[in-house]
């Protein structure tokens, strides 16, 4: 129920912002702060904007390139062809790159006007990915 609430209140403030990136950006920290890596989260995204909203909120720290990053969000694949960059949990945000790496873990995107959050069991649980309960209502068996 939890959840529900936080989904409802953050997608109110995403179509009531201004700023659809920083909306975005507190949606994503929302959900990076409820998954637990085993280290410090530093988060690197190709989507710039994004970033820049990261460091506005301020809840996350961020690395100037994937390399140095414990966390990866990327909006397209071309963007994670380093190999370093492929061995980090990613996070995407379109639901064709959840299909398309393996890599990652989980997904925000709009389909049909909503916003959605799905998270892959086995894809966390072999990259020692701890989902919070928070979370739990987004947590899938496998990509659709």
């Amino acid at each position: 129920m939890k959840a529900i609430v936080i989904t409802f209140l953050l997608t109110a403030s995403l179509l009531s912002s201004e700023n659809k990136e920083a909306a975005r950006a507190q949606i994503i920290e929302k959900i990076l702060s409820n998954v637990s890596i085993g280290k410090a989260k530093i988060v690197w995204s190709d989507n710039k904007e994004l970033i820049a909203g990261f460091k506005k909120n301020g809840d996350l720290t961020t690395a100037v390139n994937c390399e140095k990053a414990t966390i990866v969000v990327i909006e397209n694949k071309e963007n994670i062809q380093n190999d370093a960059c492929k061995n980090k949990p990613v996070f995407v945000l379109n639901y064709n790159l959840l299909k398309d790496l393996p890599e990652s873990f989980g997904a925000f995107f709009w389909k049909k006007g909503r916003p959605n959050i799905v998270i892959i069991q086995p894809r966390t649980e072999s990259q020692n990915i701890t989902v919070s309960k928070e979370l739990t209502i987004y947590v899938e068996e496998k990509v659709w």
